[in-house]
């Protein structure tokens, strides 16, 4: 079911650019999330999806257009304010610290807060949403299986207490059962009122379960509307779902 949209987005793209050097990977995109809504960005290898993350988490700059949060610009902003104003990234590849315990890594999603007591909270929710990740706290992170370090990956990132969650390919190199079940996870961070973006190379999936999409083509948006809708779009089944329309 498409999501109710409140009357102001809580992320804006307007005309964003983003370059590396002389070569423009993003090339003026429109993009709206809203409170409460899994949309997912979907597309081929080199379409700029990765690149557009990373620019709202301030890990790579615009070189043109705006971006609100909440009303505000941030195009200007550092990561890790971003971060402390709720936005965080889980990376392609996870992105773990392999040398530390599983609860060092949890730990290390809350070092922006003081809050101690809520802290201890947020750790027994995770744990919670997480069983696997709990079973594993005193292990070295590096030992773990891709599921269990992506399950890590996706705590650590709650454990800032996001307001928006990015996700770039959380189902990469993953078997297929374990997928349903990041998914799943997904889901319920989501029903939680966590916003999340989702970048995801298992288009059928990632439809199914969003509220809305967008296609990216060479670092432009080229089609958007509900998951449903492009899920039975004959053009993005045939380019993106592996099926002649």
């Amino acid at each position: 079911m498409p999501h109710t949209n409140p009357a102001s987005p809580i992320l804006q793209l307007r005309g964003a650019q983003v370059a590396y050097g002389q070569i423009q990977a993003v090339k003026g995109v429109d993009l709206d999330l809203f409170a409460g809504e899994l949309v997912s960005l979907i597309g081929a290898n080199g379409a700029g999806k990765t690149t557009t993350l990373n620019a709202i988490a301030g890990t790579l700059q615009l070189s043109g257009g705006s971006m609100s949060y909440g009303g505000d610009s941030i195009a200007g902003l550092p990561a890790h304010k971003r971060l402390r104003a709720g936005i965080a990234l889980v990376p392609e590849g996870r992105g773990i610290f392999t040398r530390l315990t599983v609860e060092e890594n949890l730990r290390m999603g809350a070092y922006t807060r003081k809050d101690k007591a809520e802290i201890e909270a947020d750790m027994q929710r995770v744990y919670e949403l997480l069983p696997r990740v709990k079973e594993r706290l005193q292990q070295v992170a590096g030992t773990l299986s891709g599921g269990e370090q992506q399950m890590v990956a996706i705590g650590r990132a709650l454990l800032s207490r996001p307001k928006l969650l990015l996700l770039d390919e959380p189902s990469m190199g993953l078997a297929p059962l374990i997928v349903e079940k990041i998914f799943e996870v997904i889901h319920t961070v989501m029903k939680q009122g966590v916003t999340v973006l989702l970048v995801e190379q298992n288009a059928n999936l990632a439809l199914g379960y969003s509220n809305r999409a967008y296609v990216m083509d060479g670092g432009k948006i080229t089609i958007s509307g509900s998951g449903q809708e492009l899920l039975h779009d004959p053009k993005v089944r045939e380019a993106y779902l592996g099926e002649i329309a």
